[in-house]
């Protein structure tokens, strides 16, 4: 059979960095930090006191306050995020066969307020189990697609994907699966995270995951630079619109880009730490780049996954040098972390974004926090990192990956509309 083309015609976010996607991207683009000290609990005694977190967050235009109470953060941030992808798109439910509509949602955590705060109201009362109805549908991981798709009558493929940090570049290439297969028209996609709470910077803490840069939390996020020292926890969401390319152009859709390939692989190696070769992540750019009928020479800018942990950078780039030999030099590459922390099952989506906008306007958000005298000399001099300023330049082909503990891999390539 013939597979179908695939676009974008609708963007959103609720991010670090701002609560829409032209502010996160205009924040991106001019190299700001998203970081700041915790506030959404007393951190004083954590090891990591400092977050990306959302700022000002008032979902009331798009959800009631009651409803809202029975709403985990991670459905908050992902109703919010896919109202204006959808508004973006112009999508018009009623014009369409709802059943060839869907939507695949991601997170990693799911609701971790919502149970933390079920076991202690279970814990100071006095043992009798009274539990709140709403808890289970607080913390579930597949909510958030399913209120996506009540709020806008999505009556296609509808379900969650949970990979870690890997999860919403998941969502999106099985959505891009589905359309290109011929199975759905269009696909709201992405994911959303909540975990900035005592138990998720607690247990990052105890695996010696996080930067524990307290004194300056705004450069905390320093990936590919010698200092680095564990990733800034994050949390949002971002959503993307992926729909069939004849059905866009006959509605007279607004495109942003074409996503040409979508490839998935596992490290098989270990729960947390990355093949120290990086072999699984160079077979995932290898198969995204074949699916999409390219050569490696054709990739203009790499969003590395690059979370600004001492070993997992080290294999990406292994990984990206061993597959791209000399043109890696020709590369931009940039991690957005840098600014928006690590939005865990949120992530893969939001610079999924980063990347099919750095093709839309052919410029390259920068990896900030890079001092001169913080060069990692494991790395070749002659790699452009995009440090510290977003650099103007064509970029055609663009890849993106996400990686999550247990190995898992997922690369999107985003292309110019031809």
């Amino acid at each position: 059979m013939e597979l179908k083309r695939v676009v974008v015609t609708g963007i959103g976010a609720v991010s670090p960095l701002g609560n829409d996607m032209p502010t996160t991207w205009a924040a991106m683009l001019a190299g700001k930090s998203g970081c700041g000290p915790i506030t959404h609990f007393d951190a004083s005694l954590f090891k990591t006191q400092f977050a990306c977190e959302v700022k000002d967050f008032d979902p009331s235009s798009i959800i009631d306050k009651k409803e809202a109470r029975r709403l985990d953060l991670f459905v908050q941030y992902a109703l919010c995020a896919a109202s204006e992808a959808m508004n973006d798109a112009a999508l018009e439910i009623d014009n369409e066969d709802k059943y060839r509509i869907g939507c695949v949602w991601a997170t990693g955590m799911g609701g971790l307020r919502s149970f933390q705060e079920c076991i202690e109201e279970y814990m100071s009362g006095d043992g009798t189990p009274r539990f709140n109805p709403f808890v289970i549908p607080k913390l579930i991981t597949n909510i958030a697609a399913g209120h996506i798709s009540i709020k806008y009558g999505l009556g296609g493929p509808n379900y969650a994907t949970t990979s870690a940090c890997a999860s919403s570049a998941h969502a999106i290439a099985d959505s891009f699966n589905l359309i290109r297969l011929g199975k759905a028209d269009a696909i709201l996609t992405g994911g959303s995270e909540a975990s900035i709470e005592y138990s998720g910077v607690g247990g990052f803490n105890a695996m010696h995951a996080l930067s524990t840069r307290n004194d300056s939390p705004e450069s905390a996020s320093r990936p590919f630079s010698k200092s680095r020292d564990g990733f800034v926890l994050g949390e949002g969401a971002a959503a993307l619109v992926l729909e069939e390319y004849e059905h866009a152009v006959k509605r007279g859709a607004k495109i942003y880009a074409e996503l040409a390939g979508a490839a998935m692989t596992a490290d098989a190696y270990h729960i947390t730490a990355p093949d120290p070769d990086g072999n699984g992540a160079l077979k995932v750019m290898q198969f995204a780049i074949e699916e999409a009928g390219l050569q490696p020479a054709d990739i203009d800018y790499i969003n590395a996954h690059g979370t600004s942990t001492p070993i997992g950078d080290v294999a990406e780039i292994k990984s990206i040098c061993a597959l791209f030999g000399e043109h890696a030099f020709n590369l931009n590459i940039s991690s957005t972390k840098s600014m928006t922390g690590h939005l865990l099952g949120a992530t893969g989506a939001l610079e999924a974004i980063a990347t099919l906008l750095a093709v839309k306007e052919n410029i390259v958000p920068p990896t900030i926090n890079h001092a001169e005298d913080d060069t990692d000399e494991q790395f070749d001099p002659r790699l452009n990192f995009t440090f510290n300023k977003a650099q103007r330049r064509k970029v055609d082909y663009a890849i993106s990956n996400a990686f999550g503990f247990g190995g898992h891999n997922a690369c999107l390539l985003f292309k110019k509309l031809n």
